[in-house]
C-alpha cells in the first residue's frame, strides 16, 4: 500500500481519494485500475466495471472459504460484509489457520485479522502518498516497485508445485509478452503461464506416479 500511495500521487489523484479507495475497493489490482481511470476522467460506470473485473479473483477465493463459516450462524449472516473485508493476506492466513480453530473462533479470527490489515493498509496508503512528495526521485520510483515485489514474495511462499511453476514461467514470459503488447501482455501472460503450469504439474505428477 506504500507503493500504491506513491502511484496514486504520481497519477494526480488526491490524498482523500487514494485513502478512500483503499478502504472501499480493498484490492490492489482494482485500486490501480481505479486510480488510472479516475486520473484520466473515465466515466463512473467504466471505473466500476474495471475495478470489479480486476478484483474478480476474489470470487473463487470467497467460495473456498464458505465451509469455514457455514456452521457459525452469526458470522454466516454477515458473510457479505466479511467477504468485502477479505484480501489475499487474510484469505491465505484464514485458510491455513481456520481448519484448526473451532467454529465459533473462526469468525472473530478472520474479522480481527481483516480489520488489522485494512487499518494498516489505509495508514500505509497515506504514508506512501505523503512520502512521495518528500523523498528523492529514485526512492519514490522504488516505492512504486513494491507492488510487484510484494506479489512475488506472496506467491513464492506457497508450497504447491503448480503455483511455483506458474510464478517461474510468468517471470520468464512476462517481459516478452510486454514487448509484444504492453496493453494486453499481462493478462495473456497470466493465462499462458497458468495453463502451462497446470499441464506441466500434471505431467510431472504422472511421471512420479
Amino acid at each position: 500500500m506504500l507503493g500504491f500511495g506513491t502511484l496514486a500521487r504520481d497519477s494526480g489523484v488526491s490524498l482523500g481519494v487514494s485513502v478512500i479507495s483503499t478502504a472501499t475497493v480493498w484490492g490492489l489490482p482494482g485500486q490501480i485500475a481505479f486510480v488510472e481511470l479516475f486520473a484520466v476522467g473515465a466515466p463512473v460506470l467504466a471505473i466500476v466495471l474495471a475495478t470489479s473485473m480486476a478484483n474478480l479473483r476474489f470470487l473463487p477465493m470467497g467460495l473456498s472459504m464458505i465451509p469455514l463459516f457455514r456452521n457459525d450462524p452469526f458470522f454466516w449472516r454477515w458473510r457479505y460484509l466479511l467477504v468485502a473485508m477479505m484480501s489475499v493476506n487474510t484469505w491465505a492466513l484464514t485458510l491455513g489457520r481456520g481448519p484448526s480453530l473451532t467454529d465459533d473462533h473462526r469468525g472473530p479470527y478472520f474479522t480481527g485479522l481483516s480489520i488489522t490489515c485494512m487499518t494498516v493498509g489505509v495508514i500505509s496508503t497515506a504514508l506512501g502518498y505523503l512520502l512521495a512528495g518528500t523523498l528523492p526521485f529514485f526512492i519514490t520510483v522504488s516505492l512504486i516497485f513494491l507492488n510487484p515485489i510484494y506479489f512475488v514474495f506472496l506467491f513464492s511462499s506457497v508450497r504447491q508445485r503448480n503455483c511455483i511453476l506458474a510464478l517461474l514461467i510468468g517471470a520468464v514470459l512476462g517481459p516478452l509478452f510486454h514487448l509484444v503488447s504492453p496493453n494486453w501482455g499481462l493478462p495473456f501472460c497470466g493465462v499462458m503461464a497458468g495453463t502451462a503450469a497446470y499441464f506441466l504439474d500434471r505431467r510431472m505428477g504422472g511421471a512420479d506416479g
